[in-house]
């Protein structure tokens, strides 16, 4: 006989919602249905599909895809810090827009140039 007890299981759509991925029940099983979940890396399209400890969870979202490894099944759907104990977050760091990035200048060096003006211009456009 083996001591390893078994592994808690627990609809997907719902800890999608424990974990406050989706602001509710029913988006999460939409994100699921729509074929937008992945579960360790297999397409997942059933919203009753049972989670385990352990398994990976990618979710594309509309700005980001996020990993997810599912560390406990939820109990209930509480405030942000309870829910990030149901899950280590494997995303990979998120880069900034390149149209975020500012052109500066060294603090104390006086008012730009035309010229300086103008390459500054040209770098925010992206020219």
């Amino acid at each position: 006989m083996s001591d390893a007890a078994p592994k808690a299981r627990q609809r997907l759509d719902k800890w999608l919602w424990f974990a406050r991925v989706a602001k509710t029940r029913t988006l999460a099983a939409r994100l699921v249905s729509e074929g937008f979940v992945r579960i360790n890396g297999l397409r997942c399209d059933t919203p009753h599909k049972a989670l385990a400890d352990g398994d990976v969870v990618t979710i594309a979202l509309e700005q980001a895809v996020r990993v997810l490894r599912v560390l406990a099944p939820g109990a209930r759907r509480g405030p942000y810090e309870e829910a990030r104990l149901l899950y280590d977050d494997l995303s990979p760091p998120k880069e900034p827009a390149p149209h975020l990035l500012q052109a500066t200048r060294d603090a104390g060096s006086g008012r730009p140039t035309k010229k300086q003006r103008r390459d500054v211009m040209h770098f925010e456009q992206g020219d």
